[in-house]
């Protein structure tokens, strides 16, 4: 069973700026909607690479330092909190959208060291995903179709702010609500995680 915390997660997660979604939306502004959705199977595969490998790492792991998910969990979690304080102090600052034209390649490198990867297999995905085929498939396979309309938003942003058509729809909002949702997911999984610490 899927539970709204873990699609709320994803969603938010999905929805930050980051390396990925930076590539994306300057995408958008380089080259276009339509040639860039080609760069959306790139994310979708490097993120269930990373995802998984991170999972089966730390559920190996796990068996002889099972101190180490919670460890991780709190990582990820300051991760977390880092990059919401990150966002709302760079809101002002001008995204920087001009790169060269991304390629698919590209593309999945960036997403498959993204940080995000670690935050999803140690904090996001329940514990016992990693220890059923089955809760796997369908966590999994949510999370993918989630990326999808997601990467095509992020496009989609980069192809309105070249057009300016909304003023509210702009870098500095978009960081700031991300900052504040993102802060309200890190915090909760912090005190949890130093929780199970003791």
């Amino acid at each position: 069973m899927i539970s709204w915390l873990f699609l709320g997660s994803v969603i938010t997660i999905l929805f930050t700026p980051g390396p990925t979604n930076t590539l994306l939306a300057s995408s958008g502004i380089r080259t276009g909607l339509k040639t860039s959705l080609k760069l959306i199977p790139a994310e979708t595969l490097g993120y269930l690479i990373a995802i998984t490998l991170w999972g089966i790492l730390i559920s190996f792991v796990e068996q002889c330092l099972p101190l180490l998910p919670k460890l991780l969990q709190l990582l990820s979690a300051s991760y977390m909190l880092y990059l919401a304080v990150k966002l709302w102090k760079t809101a002002n600052h001008d995204l920087d959208l001009q790169q060269s034209v991304i390629q698919p390649r590209e593309l999945f490198v960036a997403t498959l060291f993204n940080p995000k990867g670690l935050v999803f297999a140690s904090v996001i995905f329940p514990k016992m995903v990693w220890q059923s085929a089955a809760l796997y498939l369908l966590h999994i396979g949510v999370f993918l179709l989630l990326i999808v309309p997601i990467a095509f938003c992020w496009i989609l942003l980069g192809t309105y702010l070249t057009k300016n058509k909304i003023s509210w729809l702009n870098p500095c909002n978009l960081q700031r609500t991300a900052s504040l949702i993102l802060m309200s997911f890190s915090v909760p999984l912090s005190y949890s995680a130093l929780i199970r610490l003791y």
